[in-house]
């Protein structure tokens, strides 16, 4: 599986644990829903900071989100 996609699965699975819906993640965060919905769905590739907001929105540590992912071969 890719790491987007493990990431993505690990966002939404702490966002459901919180009782938060994308839009109420968004506004936390200060990002746009869609992008959210990218994330959440592992379609979207990250920059550093947005996982940083992602991740202290959920109240969870970035490594939390990230631990184990390895890069996908190009």
């Amino acid at each position: 599986m890719s790491p987007l996609r493990v990431f993505g699965e690990r966002v939404r699975a702490r966002r459901h644990e919180l009782g938060l819906t994308q839009k109420d993640l968004a506004a936390i965060s200060g990002l746009h829903r869609t992008y959210i919905g990218s994330v959440d769905r592992g379609q979207h590739n990250l920059s550093l900071v947005n996982p940083l907001r992602i991740a202290e929105a959920l109240g969870v540590d970035p490594a939390v989100l990230v631990q184990g992912l390895k890069p996908t071969p190009e």
